[in-house]
């Protein structure tokens, strides 16, 4: 099936002085032949460990800007994929075309046709509750968790911050990316941050995933994301044997501590968290401790 998409002009990626990192391209993913997705793949191909970082809600790749190159120092292999509707993958025109079902196949559609191994996840947002989903029917592949301000879905009522999030993307007519990654993450972002973080969506027009994120979260027990969710619950508390590092930005009144220890529960082995009190919901862009301090309790740091 034919899925009707723009993809976003070359052009718009042109200056990007904090991202370096040359894009790769897939176009035959199975079940998504219609469409081109694009990630990032540093570092050595052969090493021990891959690095695989998931975005979430409205951001792409770029948001790991500052913890790609502390991974690949120390030697390890990072893939960052934007998720369809972001960054310089395509970006289906209609709504309806974005669920959860849709992005958690095209990323083990992804990780199948890269055959990666040995996978560290590293996962954010969204990128947490579709990427939390996959180590369950993945088994093989997985090692570690590195989750930040993240969750998964477990049917429960929703808090009235989550709410108020889903009525304001659902009721403002167009969402300003880049300012509002701006306003979370304060001074560790510049201008040329916030750029970027636009550069994806000429138009609102390139935004049919920016809108449609927020209306994805589930509202009832029978939707898909509870139904992967509550297995995930179950994997992860009780199979799950890798080591898992988490990271919390204390400003997120969404997905902040009370929501990160909730998940911690959930995650079998997993530490204390490293708590980060200038941060907000997107904590890469405090990436270089985050990424620092989980290296070190892998004990993967740079020898």
């Amino acid at each position: 099936m034919t899925i009707k998409a723009l993809r976003t002009p070359e052009s718009r990626f042109s200056v990007l002085p904090a991202f370096p990192f040359q894009p790769q391209y897939v176009e035959d993913l199975a079940g998504f032949e219609s469409l081109r997705m694009a990630y990032i793949d540093e570092g050595d191909k052969s090493a021990e460990y891959t690095f695989l970082c998931l975005h979430g809600e409205p951001t792409w790749s770029y948001l790991y800007r500052k913890m790609i190159p502390v991974f690949t120092q120390a030697g390890h292999r990072v893939v960052a994929p934007d998720l369809f509707g972001f960054g310089r993958s395509d970006k289906p025109v209609d709504d309806a075309t974005y669920h959860f079902t849709f992005h958690r196949d095209s990323i083990m559609r992804l990780i199948e046709r890269l055959d990666l191994k040995n996978i560290v996840l590293v996962c954010q947002d969204w990128g947490g509750f579709l990427g939390l989903t996959i180590p369950m029917d993945m088994q093989d592949r997985f090692k570690k968790l590195i989750v930040m301000n993240t969750g998964v879905s477990n049917g429960q009522p929703l808090s009235e911050s989550t709410i108020q999030w889903m009525s304001f993307t659902a009721a403002i007519p167009e969402m300003p990316v880049g300012g509002l990654i701006a306003c979370d993450a304060g001074a560790a972002v510049n201008v040329m941050d916030v750029i970027a973080y636009d550069a994806p969506f000429p138009d609102n027009s390139y935004k049919a995933g920016v809108r449609r994120f927020p209306q994805m979260i589930p509202t009832d027990a029978n939707d898909d994301a509870v139904k992967y969710g509550l297995r995930a619950i179950e994997f992860l508390s009780q199979t799950w044997e890798g080591e898992s590092f988490m990271a919390i930005g204390m400003k997120d009144v969404i997905l902040g501590e009370p929501a990160m220890m909730a998940l911690k529960g959930v995650i079998k082995g997993c530490p204390e968290p490293m708590k980060i009190a200038e941060a907000g919901h997107f904590v890469q862009e405090y990436g270089v401790e985050v990424a620092e301090n989980a290296l070190l309790q892998f004990g993967l740091a740079a020898k």
